[in-house]
């Protein structure tokens, strides 16, 4: 028998949201259908009664004298009958706000959960319900053993969300992985340790018979070291501090042996089975499990070393936060001022999807930058004021934008539109050089600038339909041709191999990386480029989606970037890998952007990704990273001197890389 409050004791006019008398009416329903092995009628009273126990997320202070009576009344029903009462029990213990359970009925509220947990796992291993109903059993038998995890799952239910919000059980860094479930390379690569025998249960708890259930033919080979895991989950028993991964194994191995059909059940057991992986915080760089970034405040959870982390240098990063114009360190004190740029026009949202930096002999540089409006923009770079007129002439939006530095000191600043036209400006007029040309489907996505041996400086274009096309700045014509294969471009990058000699570096839409010399005529013929090595990118699982010219002082090197947050530098002449590069960081998944320069003789890359709003800035020679949080949706980066430009969407902005 279970303590409980006696039915006849005056406490009961103290609690909030309990009916008394449908109480009654529901216990006596309940004990006439366990007498007579079936009805339904208490279901109806049950509903109607759980809505006054839990109310858009609070429980009421009557649950505790409520649940003993009924978790004792429910639980010796036929198990099929039950599933529902044990998934809506789950609900109420992993509420958002539960009150604190009073002395007196302490005892007898931990004593019905211990008898839900064994009921509840006997209707889980008696009947095949709908995966979705499954699931949301083993959820709940899970929370009825007080496990953190059983509140953290029932959010992985709906398939239409496909991404992963996880915070940092050391500095609270929320970390974000967009499509988490649908990316196969998130897939965990090993299984989980096995829980400690010095912690098992004492024997009569519920899981024993579980291990049988769980064969390891239930997921297929691949998961074949998680079931064990999930065994000996079973066989051990789920307590409160058993490891958070370990009980994924066996939450994701019951939905699959139970559920129904089968098919549908593997594929969410297979979803399930991926939260026992791991994560990289972005805030403190340091790695997680998955299972302690889900729970609030788990205990016990310490950080991991995993393989991939060998070899990192530089400890752990600085970190920085945007506070309206400032740029404040982690201690709250002011590293820097936040400088913005002048809008374009009154009352323009002034979206920046392209920046360029344009030197100019003599004078302070200007940042050039356009957007949805097809309108480009000249700043001075000192203080952010328009330096002109906004400059019209692309019909749509403008989606790439280079400076051209040609001889005697003059300077171009060329801008690719959506509709694939191609316009030249004087930066130092702001009047268009020509009318826009062209009309290549998919837009002008990048250019950038080439120089030649033979001392000219060709403004080079790239599509998404594969033309790579270069061009005469003064006269228009197309010179040549580039991508022999035809390959659909998303970023292309100039990069110097020795004076008056560039490469061109590209990454496709596939993820690979291309390198072509704009000194031959032959778009077949290699000359000086060196593709970089094709084992590398293999071994880090590397499939770039940016490529960018970084400068140290020695050379220039060519960087590539991917959609996961890792970067890899080359050396352009032999094509192989220049150090660890930076590993992947869940606070910059998605569409990377790239922005480098050299700043009292150290090399400092900047990588954020488009429609972000965190950055992480990294001098590769010494390891050493800053990661900086601003208040803005990233869409591109340029540095010009000590300051970094940032368009975003609402403009630009800029703030000086070193303190102030």
């Amino acid at each position: 028998m279970i303590p409980k409050l006696p039915l006849d004791s005056p406490r009961w006019c103290d609690f909030d949201g309990v009916k008394f008398e449908e109480l009654q009416v529901l216990l006596e329903q309940l004990a006439s259908a366990a007498a007579t092995g079936g009805g339904d009628a208490w279901r109806r009273t049950w509903t109607d009664l759980s809505g006054g126990l839990l109310d858009d997320g609070v429980v009421a202070d009557g649950a505790y004298a409520v649940l003993p009576h009924l978790v004792e009344a429910a639980a010796v029903l036929p198990p099929e009958q039950t599933v529902d009462f044990w998934v809506d029990l789950g609900f109420i213990v992993t509420a958002d706000y539960l009150p604190p359970v009073p002395a007196d009925l302490e005892v007898g509220f931990g004593a019905a959960l211990g008898l839900a947990e064994r009921a509840a796992t006997r209707s889980l291993l008696t009947v095949g319900a709908p995966a979705q109903v499954c699931a949301q059993l083993v959820f709940s038998c899970v929370a009825l053993a007080r496990h953190p995890m059983g509140e953290a799952l029932w959010q992985f239910l709906d398939h239409r969300e496909s991404g992963l919000l996880l915070s940092c059980p050391d500095c609270g860094s929320e970390t974000e992985i967009p499509n988490f479930f649908v990316d196969p390379a998130r897939l965990p690569v090993e299984a989980p340790g096995l829980p400690d025998p010095a912690r098992a249960r004492q024997e009569g708890h519920p899981w024993g018979e579980a291990a049988a259930a769980l064969q390891e033919e239930a997921l297929g080979e691949r998961w074949e070291p998680f079931l064990r895991v999930a065994r000996e989950v079973a066989v051990t028993g789920v307590s409160p501090g058993t490891p958070a991964q370990a009980v994924l194994c066996l939450v994701a191995g019951m939905v699959a042996v139970r559920g129904t059909p089968q098919e549908d059940a593997r594929d969410l057991a297979r979803r399930l089975m991926t939260l026992t992986g791991y994560f990289c915080c972005w805030g403190c760089e340091q790695t997680w499990t998955i299972a302690d970034g889900l729970v609030a405040s788990p205990d016990g959870a310490r950080p991991q070393q995993r393989p991939a982390e060998a070899g990192r240098t530089g400890g752990a990063a600085t970190r920085f936060r945007q506070e309206e114009n400032a740029l404040l360190a982690a201690d709250g004190t002011l590293w820097s001022r936040i400088s913005v740029f002048s809008a374009s026009a009154p009352g323009s949202s002034g979206g920046v999807e392209a920046l360029a930096v344009v030197s100019r002999p003599g004078g302070p540089a200007l940042v050039a930058g356009a957007g949805d409006e097809g309108v480009v923009c000249l700043w001075d770079v000192t203080d952010g004021r328009l330096v002109h007129d906004p400059l019209l002439g692309h019909p749509d939006r403008v989606r790439s934008m280079t400076a051209l530095p040609l001889p005697e000191g003059r300077v171009l600043l060329a801008s690719g539109g959506d509709s694939g036209t191609i316009a030249l400006w004087n930066p130092v007029t702001g009047q268009p050089v020509r009318d826009p040309a062209g009309d290549w489907l998919g837009g002008v996505t990048a250019m950038c600038a080439a120089v030649v041996p033979d001392g000219r400086t060709l403004l080079v274009t790239a599509t998404p339909r594969g033309a790579v096309r270069m061009w005469e700045p003064d006269s228009g014509e197309c010179v040549g041709r580039l991508n022999p294969y035809g390959s659909p471009i998303r970023s292309v990058a100039a990069v110097p191999i020795s004076v008056g000699h560039t490469l061109i570096a590209a990454a496709d839409t596939a993820g690979r990386v291309h390198v072509w010399d704009p000194a031959v005529d032959d778009p077949w013929d290699r000359g000086a480029a060196v593709q970089p090595s094709a084992r590398a990118l293999a071994d880090a699982d590397h499939r770039a989606a940016a490529v960018a010219a970084v400068p140290t002082p020695d050379r220039t090197v060519l960087a590539t970037a991917d959609d996961r947050g890792v970067v890899m530098l080359w050396d352009p002449v032999t094509a192989a890998p220049i150090g660890d590069g930076l590993p992947s960081s869940t606070g910059t998944f998605g569409v990377p952007i790239i922005a480098a320069a050299l700043q009292g003789g150290r090399t400092v890359l900047v990588h954020g990704t488009r429609h972000g709003h965190r950055l992480r800035v990294w001098e590769p020679e010494t390891g050493a990273l800053r990661h900086i949080d601003l208040d803005v949706t990233l869409t591109c980066l340029a540095i010009e001197g000590p300051d970094l430009i940032v368009g975003h969407d609402r403009g630009v902005l800029s703030f000086p890389l070193t303190r102030q």
